[in-house]
């Protein structure tokens, strides 16, 4: 399936979490067999191409999307979780939401020093979440210079973030303007 084909099978979801959000809900993507599945092999395809050693996804759809590609190159996967979850000794950063603050923790022994990581996530929209694991991953020793994500919201500018931060982004899927 095309990118476009992708683009059809996510839902929009008007008015949440609040209203005039346009909510891209990628729970009929991964609903949908062929779509799920074209998904992966696209991101996949991407990590392959830049050399990826192993790949990282956040909690909770980074893990659905980031192990699924991960099994895709057979390579491991590394879960950047969120505070409290991991049963060892763990690092961790915070970061800015827009109202608030959060944490994402990692097991430092879960990457090698150098390992090329690439990040996969669902949706990259103000980048936040992804800015603070690059962050994290470099912290554990990770050479983190991509990450892939099946969506991308351009206005909210995430993507031009990390690549001012030194990662490169790619993305399947564009929605512009809402």
């Amino acid at each position: 399936m095309t990118p476009e084909e992708l683009r059809s099978l996510i839902r929009t979801v008007p008015d949440f979490p609040q209203p005039g959000i346009q909510f891209r809900d990628i729970t009929t993507l991964i609903g949908h067999p062929q779509g799920f599945a074209a998904s992966v092999r696209h991101l996949a395809d991407a990590a392959r191409s830049v050399g990826a050693e192993a790949i990282a996804g956040m909690e909770a759809r980074g893990f659905i999307f980031g192990a699924a590609v991960a099994c895709e190159l057979d390579l491991g996967f590394v879960p950047v979780r969120k505070p409290g979850k991991l049963p060892v000794p763990s690092i961790g950063v915070d970061y800015a939401l827009e109202y608030g603050s959060d944490r994402l923790e990692i097991d430092p022994g879960a990457v090698a020093s150098g390992e090329r990581v690439v990040i996969v996530d669902d949706l990259i929209a103000t980048g936040g979440t992804a800015l603070a694991a690059a962050e994290l991953l470099r912290r554990a020793g990770a050479s983190v210079d991509y990450a892939l994500f099946v969506i991308d919201l351009p206005d909210l500018g995430g993507a031009q973030k990390l690549r001012n931060a030194g990662v490169n982004v790619r993305t399947l899927i564009a929605f512009e303007g809402d």
